[in-house]
C-alpha cells in the first residue's frame, strides 16, 4: 500500500453511502485530525459537500474519502473501517503512525 494514502474498507464505504443517501448529500467522508482527546489527537469524521483543492482523495466503491494535508501527516497509510459488534457500531481507524491509543479508539498519540 502507498504510505501516502488513507483508504476506506468496503464496509465503511457502504455505511457512508447509506448515511449520505439519507441526508441527501454526496458520498464524501472527510477525515481530519485535531488536537485533543485522551491520547493527544482525535479523529473527526463528517460528510463533505466537495473536496478541497489540496485534499488527498481516495475512493472505494464510489465513495470518496478526503483528507487534508496536515491530517495526512498523522494518518498516512491508515484504513477507515466500519465495525458492528455487541457493544455498538462505529468507524474505526487503523493508523500505523499511532504509538498508542485510548480504549474507545477515538484518539491516539504519535
Amino acid at each position: 500500500m502507498n504510505t501516502q494514502t488513507v483508504t476506506l474498507s468496503p464496509s465503511a464505504a457502504a455505511r457512508i453511502a447509506a448515511i449520505a443517501a439519507r441526508q441527501a448529500k454526496p458520498a464524501i467522508l472527510r477525515l481530519s485530525v485535531e488536537g485533543g482527546g485522551c491520547s493527544g489527537f482525535q479523529y473527526r469524521f463528517g460528510l463533505a459537500d466537495a473536496p478541497d483543492g489540496d485534499d488527498l482523495i481516495s475512493e472505494t466503491d464510489g465513495v470518496r474519502l478526503v483528507v487534508d494535508p496536515v491530517s495526512l501527516d498523522l494518518i498516512a497509510g491508515a484504513e477507515v473501517d466500519y465495525v458492528e459488534s455487541l457493544g455498538g457500531s462505529a468507524f474505526r481507524v487503523t493508523n500505523p503512525n499511532a504509538a498508542s491509543g485510548c480504549g474507545c479508539g477515538a484518539s491516539f498519540s504519535v
